[in-house]
């Protein structure tokens, strides 16, 4: 069945699976990661677990499960990320995005930044630096990607709060220019579109799709996976 998975991975969404973020399923190897997340239901995760399981089954069943673990999603910022001469960056700081999750990219680029700001404020080691230098990282940081965390905040209460925007979600991402904007962010780690026209249709498009899901009295049916 691995095949199956050898250029594809899986997306999936609903109360069943998360009631504030997604369930995923995408290859490793020689075999394949099933899991999912969430921040407002903790104790509730292994019926998420047995839910995505569920939903994945007629493409897993029969294998055999390695290894279960769980891990937290340090996705809000700290409010406090300098004391002093320490400074927080990576998860430690909070920097898992909300709605993608993403947090590899963010805690290299926060550390590689934060070093840069250090060998260029101490003048290659001849002076102390202090939290005032820090502070200059965190303006840096907080000016290139604060956008970008504010944006996937705001993705996440709108779409990800019931199935209803769930639904709305998925159907925005039928849009081409969902996907372009989509990937072209993902891609540079930045918001992008900066088309007013799209960005006009697209808000018109998100509104009625809300709308439409949200009075919706019958649900669709479920969507068959190729």
């Amino acid at each position: 069945k691995m095949d199956y998975y050898k250029d594809r991975a899986e997306m999936y969404v609903g109360e069943d699976v998360s009631p504030d973020f997604y369930a995923w399923v995408f290859p490793k190897c020689d075999h394949v990661a099933v899991g999912t997340g969430t921040v407002i239901d903790k104790k509730g995760i292994q019926r998420y677990q047995q839910g995505i399981r569920d939903r994945a089954k007629p493409r897993i069943e029969g294998g055999d499960i390695i290894r279960v673990e769980a891990h937290p999603i340090p996705e809000h910022p700290r409010p406090w990320r300098v004391k002093d001469r320490a400074i927080l960056v990576g998860d430690a700081a909070g920097y898992v995005t909300k709605c993608s999750g993403e947090g590899i990219y963010f805690a290299a680029k926060s550390g590689r930044m934060c070093a840069e700001t250090i060998v260029k404020n101490s003048r290659q080691g001849a002076r102390m630096i202090d939290e005032a230098d820090l502070m200059e990282h965190l303006r840096e940081w907080d000016g290139k990607y604060g956008p970008t965390y504010l944006v996937l905040d705001l993705l996440q209460k709108i779409f990800y709060t019931s199935d209803a925007a769930r639904e709305s979600f998925v159907e925005l991402c039928e849009e081409e220019y969902v996907q372009k904007v989509t990937f072209d962010s993902y891609l540079y780690k930045t918001v992008q579109g900066n088309d007013p026209v799209g960005d006009l249709k697209l808000g018109w498009k998100t509104l009625s799709s809300l709308y439409k899901y949200k009075n919706q009295k019958t649900p669709d049916p479920m969507r068959t996976l190729a």
